[in-house]
């Protein structure tokens, strides 16, 4: 795949100065949406620390050879562009890969260079896609197995189903924002063990989830199901996912249904959609899934990624920590199993819809993807650098989760998925 692919050429050198440890070289190329401010939306990619205006290159004639409507390049998000389909949107980078290499002159001097080639601290990265729909997959052996110790059956923790299928449900698409957003306390009914009827007030048990999740670019009709093998045709890249959850809420409300007031208040998504294409030197195996799956599920080759994952908590006026440090692998279900899940039963999917890998833990403490993990349901305080503790998040503090895919050649990530936490309205 990677030879087939031109912009993967790890040789291969930009003309855009990009920083050591960058997480965008020349051979990442992702897609996102930005704006100047107060300015017109505009699709755009990033070579190191500049960001590529794609229609102001459109407009110019350099991407004429590509059968993309110069219309998709000035819209509010990338679904127009993504419907395009994943071998336009291939040709798009490889095009791109092409005229910022370092042998390629025919930009370096151009008159209106300064219209292509922004600076970050020029423009507002903007919600890369609008989510029709979003599905948060629970995927995690590690993580499933430690909640289920937690407040099941210790000797029993996974439920018979989990691993003879890709758990989910459908979450709300309203509230996920973009990184750097500011997300209020959430409110709701909670009861202790020890008390007779619940109560109502802020969430006392704030909690990330270190997640990714995967883009749709093309559409199926109602009642046409996705092979598990084809399925990669159907997803552009993958983004940095923070599912917030207020475990206290979610605690006294998801049975029977599941789901509801402790996960729908915010979630946050880095602004960068990396390409699964960039990703192909990365594949890697994931856990022996036993028993045998299905056949519907049956994925032939590397279905996971070498992606490392890792999550600070930033206090107000204070350094950050590093919490957690886990990796992509450990995905026991793989996107191309939970997409093929997804159409099993007929379900149509649309562009610019969105599906997380559900928190992500290893088999380490220090791997664990969730403050409920971390500090074990509150017992085990994690030291913060100045000093204080966490088993939840704080008013004011800043939640960041990294991720990149690194080997010698290359490094490819996905910059930073931050965000606030304010207190309660």
């Amino acid at each position: 795949m990677n030879n087939q692919i031109p912009a993967n050429n790890p040789a291969r050198k930009s003309w855009i100065h990009v920083p050591a440890d960058s997480d965008f070289p020349i051979q990442n190329l992702p897609l996102g949406c930005a704006r100047k401010v107060n300015g017109d939306y505009f699709a755009a990619s990033i070579i190191g620390n500049t960001v590529i205006n794609l229609e102001t290159l459109a407009a110019l004639g350099f991407l004429n050879d590509l059968d993309i409507d110069k219309k998709a390049y000035n819209q509010q998000n990338l679904n127009f562009l993504l419907g395009h389909g994943k071998q336009k949107l291939r040709h798009l980078r490889n095009k791109l890969s092409d005229l910022f290499s370092l042998e390629n002159q025919s930009l370096q001097e151009h008159p209106s260079l300064d219209r292509i080639l922004l600076q970050l601290n020029e423009v507002e990265l903007c919600m890369p896609i609008t989510i029709g729909d979003y599905t948060d997959f629970y995927s995690s052996i590690d993580h499933a197995t430690n909640v289920g110790k937690m407040f099941r059956d210790p000797s029993n923790a996974l439920l018979p189903n989990w691993k003879h299928m890709p758990v989910g449900y459908h979450g709300r698409a309203s509230s996920i924002v973009v990184s750097g957003a500011q997300i209020h306390r959430p409110k709701g009914q909670t009861k202790a063990d020890d008390a007779a009827m619940p109560s109502f007030g802020p969430s006392k048990q704030l909690d990330f989830e270190l997640e990714t999740a995967f883009v749709i670019c093309a559409e199926t009709q109602l009642g046409q199901s996705i092979d598990v093998n084809n399925a990669e045709e159907f997803i552009w890249g993958m983004v940095l996912f923070n599912d917030l959850s207020a475990r206290d809420i979610q605690k006294w409300e998801y049975v029977p249904l599941g789901p509801f007031l402790g996960k729908n208040f915010g979630s946050v998504i880095s602004p960068w959609i990396v390409s699964l294409d960039a990703l192909q030197p990365f594949r890697t195996n994931g856990y022996t899934q036993e028993p045998e799956v299905l056949p519907y599920l049956k994925y032939e080759g590397n279905g996971n990624y070498d992606i490392h994952l890792e999550v600070s908590i930033q206090p107000e006026n204070a350094p950050e920590t590093t919490v957690s440090k886990s990796n992509f692998k450990y995905m026991y279900w793989n996107m191309f199993q939970q997409l093929a899940h997804q159409t099993i039963n007929g379900c149509n999917i649309r562009i610019g819809d969105l599906y997380a890998s559900g928190t992500i833990s290893g088999p380490q403490p220090h791997e664990f993807g969730s403050m409920l993990e971390l500090s074990w349901k509150g017992t085990q305080p994690i030291p913060m650098q100045d000093g204080s503790t966490r088993v939840f998040l704080k008013d004011l503090d800043t939640c960041i989760i990294r991720g990149y895919a690194q080997n010698q050649n290359i490094r490819i990530g996905f910059g930073t998925c931050e965000c606030k936490i304010l207190p309660a309205n």
